[in-house]
């Protein structure tokens, strides 16, 4: 009876955390935890664990997560789930980017990589390429960030996940705008655009063009740089995204800049004697 009820109210914690309750899906999962200390089954503890570290790391509380996650660990370990030990270090990994611990995060990253390589977990490397992709992007290492979302790229058109495919050619933009190299960062996210285009993704649309409204503001390209931050701010307000009021003052910027070309074009040049 206890276990049906855990189930229950996991499964009305996920609906409350895909619709972005947070509190109300904390509360669901706290109950459950509740109910599987009761019964000591560590399967569905590990679920639970694995959801409320979840919350907590979506949530901004991360050392709370940690403790949770590290929980689940411990317990997979027990169990010999191999496959589980790789997702949670994956997500130990997480935390400690979202940190800005570079260092750690990749520490966490490689152990976990080891670990799904052995259990065959494509899906699971597919992310992890992806994640040490950043790792390497934020520590400077770009060479090395380009190969890692290269090889994310090959495993996601392999799993024909097309919201993955999108994500590595934005990140590879990415890694190319911070270099500079303004041609393959166009390149790479018009590519991306183009697939999330294709699955009807709007998200991935926008965020293709929210890099590319950078590439074009860092040449010069006001104008282009402007109608696609329109773009952007559009879906914002729609999704009521957490950029809303950066891209919103970031366009205002651009717009002012616009005027100011437009008035020195326009004004009256001194004529000489």
């Amino acid at each position: 009876m206890r276990n049906g009820l855990s189930e229950e109210l996991n499964r009305q914690g996920n609906e409350h955390f895909s619709r972005g309750h947070y509190t109300e899906a904390y509360l669901c999962y706290a109950k459950a935890l509740e109910c599987d200390r009761l019964t000591g089954d560590r399967r569905a503890l590990v679920a639970t664990l694995g959801n409320l570290g979840n919350i907590c790391a979506v949530s901004g509380r991360r050392e709370t997560a940690q403790a949770y996650y590290q929980e689940v660990l411990e317990l997979q370990k027990i169990l010999g789930d191999e496959r589980g030990i790789g997702t949670t270090l994956a997500n130990l990994g997480n935390l400690r980017a979202d940190a800005g611990e570079w260092d750690r995060a990749r520490a966490y990253y490689l152990e976990a990589l080891d670990i799904m390589t052995r259990t065959h977990d494509e899906a699971g490397k597919a992310v992890l390429f992806s994640d040490l992709g950043l790792v390497a992007k934020e520590t400077g290492q770009f060479e090395d960030a380009i190969r890692y979302y290269e090889q994310s790229l090959v495993l996601m058109r392999r799993l024909g996940n097309q919201g993955g495919v999108a994500d590595a050619w934005r990140m590879m933009g990415r890694t190319y705008l911070a270099q500079k190299r303004y041609d393959e960062a166009i390149a790479c996210c018009q590519t991306s655009q183009a697939v999330a285009e294709r699955a009807g993704d709007e998200l991935r649309i926008g965020g293709a063009r929210y890099v590319l409204a950078q590439c074009y503001e860092e040449l010069g390209r006001l104008q282009e740089a402007a109608d696609l931050l329109e773009q952007v701010v559009r879906m914002d307000r729609k999704h009521r995204l957490p950029k809303l009021e950066e891209n919103e003052t970031r366009l205002a910027t651009i717009r002012a800049r616009l005027a100011g070309e437009v008035r020195s074009h326009s004004e009256p040049q001194e004529i000489s004697r």
